[in-house]
């Protein structure tokens, strides 16, 4: 029961602490919403007589006291009603969710990317760290954290669309849906569109990955259980990738539910340069269009899925490490 027990409390702990995270990010979005203008000068313009404002202003529910507004608007929040769009004339949740499934694919293939270069190319810089591949590939890592990720997007589009002319410089290509989702996987010319805003997004976290995984192999690789495996007679490959890895990957898991927030918060940046249409490039627009519904709504989203993602990662983490559900009831 105990063995059960723990590792239930500690999710249950999490989920609660992710619930008050939301509720706090819900208020901010409030105050920002508040701060941003008067949504009756969207709504109406600026000629209307000043006594069908106030009607209007009083059906709203905008001439209440503060905490009356804050607990109407929690309440809606909590029904999955954010406001309408001025620009598309529609729930914000629903616009925020379409645009959903671009943002996603782009994030996945990114980190996708990261995983399946950080991962050797750490570890080799590990057990070779003296090694001249290792130190290029450490030196390359340096100037891929120093260059923006515009910059990397624009270098990519100037060598592979325009002088080579292999894949193409923007959009999202043809798609296909499935049900509500809207995907570019399935398709060749999908694919083609994703490869170059996935790897300029992958750019981000790719060269703190690599390090961090060297340094935590590093660390791991130190330890007396991984010299006792060697003693018994473990292959190195057995020693590398089940002794040291799996608790090297503790670290990196943690760290990485963080990344992969910054990454959904950088594909503003990408989206832009790739004219991309997911949920940055739609930010983008509402902040141009003084949308305050809809950029508050994505605050929200956006939020959303930095603790969904921080929350998994806590539950990977304890998968891992057992010992970390204990650790969290002292």
């Amino acid at each position: 029961m105990l063995a059960l027990g723990a590792p239930l409390a500690f999710i249950g702990k999490r989920a609660a602490q992710a619930i008050l995270v939301m509720l706090a990010i819900a208020v901010i979005a409030f105050a920002v919403k508040g701060a941003l203008g008067d949504p009756l000068r969207e709504i109406m313009g600026e000629a209307v007589p000043e006594a069908e404002r106030a009607e209007l202003r009083h059906k709203l529910g905008l001439d209440a006291p503060w905490p009356a507004q804050l607990a109407r608007y929690l309440g809606h929040a909590a029904q999955g009603d954010l406001g309408q769009s001025y620009i598309y004339k529609r729930s914000t949740l629903k616009v925020v969710l379409a645009k959903f499934p671009a943002s996603f694919e782009l994030v996945l293939a990114a980190s996708l990317i990261v995983l399946l270069i950080s991962l050797p190319a750490g570890i080799y810089c590990a057990v070779k760290p003296r090694s001249f591949s290792a130190r290029l590939i450490l030196g390359l890592s340096v100037l891929g954290i120093s260059v923006p990720v515009f910059l990397t997007g624009i270098i990519l589009i100037s060598i592979f669309s325009v002088w080579l002319g292999w894949l193409p410089a923007f959009g999202r290509g043809e798609t296909v849906r499935i049900g509500f989702w809207e995907t570019g996987l399935l398709t060749l010319d999908g694919l083609k569109h994703l490869l170059l805003p996935a790897v300029t997004l992958s750019s981000i976290m790719l060269p703190l990955f690599i390090r961090l995984v060297r340094g935590a192999m590093l660390d791991q690789l130190g330890t007396d259980y991984v010299r006792t495996a060697r003693a018994k007679g473990a292959s190195r490959l057995r020693v590398w990738l089940h002794h040291a890895l799996r608790n090297a990957l503790l670290p990196l898991v943690a760290i990485g539910g963080l990344q992969i927030g910054n990454l959904l918060a950088f594909t503003l940046l990408t989206e832009t340069v790739f004219q991309w249409p997911g949920m940055g490039f739609l930010f983008l627009e509402a902040v141009t269009r003084a949308d305050v519904p809809l950029i508050t709504t994505y605050l929200v989203a956006v939020g959303f899925l930095f603790v969904v993602t921080n929350t998994l990662a806590d539950i990977v983490s304890l998968w891992l490490d057992p010992r970390i559900s204990l650790e969290g009831r002292r």
